[in-house]
């Protein structure tokens, strides 16, 4: 896959969508429109330090194994690159995937499709940060020209670092990386600064200085499961299964003792890392553990400033698409209240199937 193409794919799909969603009538009916049942799912994830209980769900057989109870098969799909996952999830050709809230918003959500995060995982805790071969500040970025994913994460990272120590993104260059290739380019006498997330931002900064992370903005960059609101009407069970699996091994990895040692050394291997390594990437990481911990989140005050945070960043970048004249164009909705547009609701907060897992009722 080229990363260039991948990135244009899903840069021009998302603008050329919501070129049609943008103009939708304004009482359009802010419901999920309508789907058939099946028992079919592909869900896609993409290797990250909060994402790989996935991947121990599925080799271990819990997901399976909460996939039969409801009845339905979930083929869990990793993709080698994080925004052709999203892309892929966008296009239709999955029907849910791991994705940051942001990327949720500029991609399928921008791009017309209605998708609801079932699933509050993480925030990033240190698990994506900014990191210079030269400098030791964020004052020393003035000037710099630096390599990330642009108009994901990284760029959002990177404008509420020099935001918070008085500079501007006009301030530096970027230059469009994907997330397989930074580490490489890193390594080149040429790149001196780069914004990256785990388990590549834990490579470069064996070769120079973080001098910001996302410690420092606590819950703005989160790591959701998504599903098409369409498909997830029309198949309840689908959000049951995934949440069901997903808290079982959540339950596992906290309680602690050989068999959470043996599972997290499990997610180290298949995440190509060493158990210390991941276990370093885990600590940076604020994993909502307990069902009734991610509930209280969704369903609190202060998700709505964090998603106006993001909402506005990606609307200032015109990730909105060129028909989007307004920052509430797209709709998110939560259940503290609703963002933007009701009319348009294109993002979803929906925390009934965590609330299930919560008070023992899958």
């Amino acid at each position: 896959m080229n990363w260039k193409a991948s990135l244009k794919t899903a840069s021009i799909a998302g603008l050329l969508l919501v070129s049609a969603c943008s103009g939708a009538k304004k009482d359009e009916a802010a419901a999920p429109a309508a789907e058939a049942p099946k028992t079919e799912f592909n869900v896609g994830w993409s290797i990250y330090a909060g994402w790989m209980p996935w991947a121990y769900a599925e080799k271990s057989g819990i997901l399976k194994k909460w996939a039969d109870r409801y009845g339905i098969n979930i083929h869990l799909i990793q993709v080698n690159d994080y925004v052709e996952s999203v892309n892929q999830y966008t296009a239709g050709k999955l029907d849910g995937v791991t994705v940051t809230n942001m990327d949720a918003l500029t991609i399928p959500a921008a791009g017309g499709k209605d998708t609801t995060a079932v699933i509050m995982g993480d925030y990033s805790n240190g698990n994506d940060g900014i990191v210079m071969k030269t400098g030791k500040s964020v004052a020393d970025l003035k000037g710099q020209t630096i390599n990330l994913v642009e108009l994901s994460v990284s760029h959002y990272l990177l404008a509420r670092a020099l935001e918070l120590n008085g500079l501007k993104l006009a301030d530096v260059k970027t230059v469009n990386t994907s997330d397989a290739d930074i580490v490489g380019a890193f390594a080149t006498p040429q790149v001196k600064t780069v914004v990256t997330w785990n388990p590549q931002l834990s490579e470069v900064k064996k070769s120079g200085t973080e001098v910001f992370n996302s410690s420092k903005i606590p819950n703005e960059i989160q790591d959701v499961m998504a599903v098409s609101s369409a498909t997830l009407k029309a198949n309840p069970n689908l959000g049951k299964a995934l949440v069901g699996a997903w808290y079982e091994v959540m339950a596992l990895m906290q309680k602690g003792g050989p068999d959470s040692e043996a599972a997290i050394a499990e997610m180290a291997k298949l995440s190509g890392t060493t158990t210390e390594n991941y276990k370093a990437q885990l600590a940076t990481t604020f994993l909502y553990y307990k069902p009734s911990d991610a509930v209280a989140y969704v369903e609190g005050q202060d998700i709505l400033k964090h998603e106006d945070m993001v909402r506005k960043f990606s609307f200032s970048k015109g990730l909105f698409g060129p028909n989007a004249t307004s920052v509430d164009a797209i709709g998110i909705e939560t259940p503290a209240g609703t963002l933007g547009d009701k009319a348009h609701v294109r993002l979803r907060y929906d925390s009934s199937f965590m609330k299930l897992a919560a008070d023992n009722k899958l």
